[in-house]
């Protein structure tokens, strides 16, 4: 009796052992790994960690909706801490020891450039939602934000529209602003501005002295007509407004129009230095359509109970004190959907058959409808919008405000130069808009 006691005893063990390990099998079969790669800690904080918590809410939605293919999104959350360097790690580890189907993250283009040999060698797939300065060209990214022709030249045909002639290129040093603004003089020479009345300064990130480069601008602005178009990026643009505000410049006198400025940034900037000021994206949080109002109310109150369905997740460091929207999450945001679109198309999660699938690519997002191109961007729409004294940029559909956008929606132009100065038009007015000039471009030629 004892025997058959053991044994029984013996036999339950095993299948219980089998049975937890069926499912084990059955859960791991029943989530995708999916990497975020933002800076949560340094300088790049400020604008990253937001791009984070709208990922995590994102996997939410879709994980509620029934997942991707069936299966939940299970995230890989890595801190690259600001760190070029360490971003290039961190992307290796998500994709060599985490074995992520995609990933979502990078905010400047160092940190791109820096992972962008890690995903061509190991065949992964990044998503990128930031506006940047344009000729790459990477099979292994999909560059969902505003290339050049989306946001700064549109933004330099506003102040041309204006009547601005002098124009100050002040920006943190690194590719992003070179490029842009090399793009930017190019496109002034070809509008008439010459070399006389365009300034181009540097500092380097985190930079904490504006004193002298303010009194260089308030001298250069003194006779009047001219702007500053702003690539300055992260925490540096905080000391920047207080110093271009102690020294009595304003949106009056010198309008800045910032490009990596968003409403999410202005929780952390002193909203009465930059009443008046101007940014260009192509998302805004005031914009009203039904898919505008229900992404802003959903995700607002997700961040007061955060969470990711369908899976064993804790959600930490989520702040949902003064929460906003702004464009990059939203390209973050549609990014995900548009590969969970191609992942559905495809019928699987092998990189060279998702990547394929995601050209042609729709989705309706909250400014409108997005269309996936062969050169791996999106054609979107462009807005200019103007800060309000209570905080926020504010977008084509509040006033009082200047705004403007181009319409039909514009195509990107990844290669830039010589191949869109010249080939930029006025776009239509906005029919809430003050004064709305943009440019517009044809589909552009893969370098």
């Amino acid at each position: 009796m004892k025997l058959k006691t053991c044994l029984r005893t013996l036999i339950g063990a095993a299948l219980t052992v089998a049975a937890f390990t069926a499912t084990l099998t059955v859960q791991a079969a029943e989530t995708v790994k999916v990497g975020v790669l933002h800076s949560l800690s340094g300088t790049m904080a400020i604008s990253e960690t937001s791009l984070k918590d709208v990922l995590l809410f994102t996997f939410d939605e879709i994980n509620k909706a029934g997942g991707v293919s069936g299966k939940m999104i299970e995230p890989v959350i890595v801190d690259p801490a600001s760190n070029w360097p360490l971003f290039a790690e961190k992307a290796e580890q998500l994709l060599a020891k985490d074995k992520v189907a995609v990933v979502f993250g990078c905010w400047t283009s160092v940190s791109r450039k820096s992972v962008l040999p890690v995903f061509e060698r190991l065949n992964g797939l990044l998503f990128y939602p930031v506006q940047y300065e344009g000729e790459e060209l990477s099979k292994n990214i999909f560059y969902t934000a505003e290339a050049v022709n989306q946001q700064a030249i549109p933004s330099v045909d506003y102040m041309l529209a204006e009547g601005k002639k002098k124009f100050y290129l002040l920006g943190s040093d690194y590719v992003y602003p070179r490029t842009t603004n090399k793009i930017l003089k190019q496109y002034l020479k070809s509008k008439g501005i010459p070399d006389s009345d365009i300034e181009e300064i540097y500092t380097p990130f985190g930079h904490t002295d504006y004193q002298t480069i303010v009194a260089a601008i308030k001298k250069f602005s003194a006779a009047g007509k001219a702007c500053v178009i702003s690539t300055l990026n992260g925490d540096t643009n905080v000391p920047f407004f207080k110093e271009f505000a102690n020294a009595g410049l304003t949106s009056e006198n010198c309008p800045v129009v910032s490009f990596s400025i968003s409403e999410d940034e202005f929780r952390g900037l002193p909203a009465k230095d930059l009443v008046g000021h101007l940014g260009c994206w192509t998302y805004f949080m005031s914009i009203k359509s039904p898919e505008n109002t229900k992404f802003v109310k959903d995700f607002l109150g997700w961040v007061k109970a955060p969470k990711v369905s369908g899976i064993d997740y804790t959600v930490s460091g989520v702040d949902p004190k003064g929460r906003v929207t702004c464009s990059p999450m939203n390209l973050s945001r549609m990014g995900v959907y548009l590969w969970k679109q191609a992942v559905e198309k495809a019928g699987s999660f092998d990189v060279d058959k998702v990547r394929e699938a995601l050209i042609g690519q729709k989705f309706k997002g909250p400014a409108g409808e997005v269309t996936m191109q062969e050169n791996h961007h999106l054609i979107n729409n462009a807005f200019i919008g103007e800060t309000l004294a209570s905080g926020p940029l504010c977008g084509p559909d509040r006033k009082p405000n200047r705004t403007g956008h181009t319409d039909p929606a514009c195509a990107p132009s990844p290669r830039s130069l010589d191949r869109f100065v010249g080939a930029c038009h006025e776009g239509r007015r906005h029919p809430d808009a003050e004064c709305a000039r943009g440019g517009q471009v044809e589909p552009a030629v893969s370098p």
